[in-house]
């Protein structure tokens, strides 16, 4: 893959198979981060799990510190009281048939994230084809379907993330942002790794943390070394 000026300069800046101790390997990445717009700081994270077996699946959420540095839309699927909740925590949509009907009709998305309470999940299990291609089908594992729909608005919009192992046993997730100073940057990644670490699941066999990238939305991925977070 022939890659642009900006990224071979980026190269050059540090080396590629050293694993670096986390407050340099953010340093590396601001510096190699050379796109005119506010890059995304993302952390990769390869472990040492088989994703084809159920017991060992890795996934989890947690409220990074400083939040993600991005303007969340949070639609809720509640009626009553639970929808009065939604509303006075923040939620940008909140509504039941009309919702689902508009996402059916319109084919509108316009929005990040989507909570239900449990009672709603038959009405949203409807529209279950169109949400869940997308990543915004309402899950009890993410968070997504809970009682407590304030708090989930809440931690929603505070900067939530979900972390979940793909089929190649790597974890992608948000950390913050380019323009994020180098300690709220440490505080996420901190944050995440540990619930990472915390949700090893007890089948896991031999090294858990087998590589960790720290990398911007345009720039190359930077080692950080697994032994700061074990």
């Amino acid at each position: 893959m022939k890659r642009g000026k900006n990224y071979q300069d980026s190269l050059k800046l540090y080396n590629k198979l050293t694993q670096y101790d986390l407050g340099t390997a953010i340093d590396t990445c601001l510096q190699t981060a050379k796109a005119k717009f506010d890059e995304t700081i993302e952390l990769s994270v390869r472990l040492g799990v088989d994703p084809r077996h159920a017991d060992q699946q890795v996934r989890g959420t947690v409220v990074l510190p400083n939040g993600t540095g991005k303007s969340v839309k949070v639609l809720v699927f509640a009626r009553g009281d639970k929808a009065t909740e939604a509303k006075n925590a923040g939620a940008d949509y909140v509504g039941d048939m009309d919702l689902v009907e508009k996402i059916q009709k319109e084919n509108w998305f316009d929005f990040d994230v989507a909570i239900a309470t449990p009672d709603m999940m038959g009405v949203v299990g409807r529209i279950g084809r169109l949400l869940g291609p997308k990543g915004l089908m309402p899950n009890p594992k993410s968070g997504t379907v809970s009682m407590d729909v304030a708090r989930a608005v809440e931690e929603t919009k505070a900067g939530k993330v979900e972390y979940r192992v793909d089929r190649t046993a790597i974890i992608h997730c948000p950390v913050g942002k380019k323009s994020f100073p180098k300690e709220k940057l440490e505080e996420n990644i901190t944050a995440l790794m540990q619930a990472i670490v915390r949700a090893k699941p007890s089948a896991a066999k031999g090294t858990y943390l087998k590589s960790i990238y720290l990398s911007s939305t345009m720039g190359p991925g930077v080692r950080v070394n697994p032994q700061s977070f074990m």
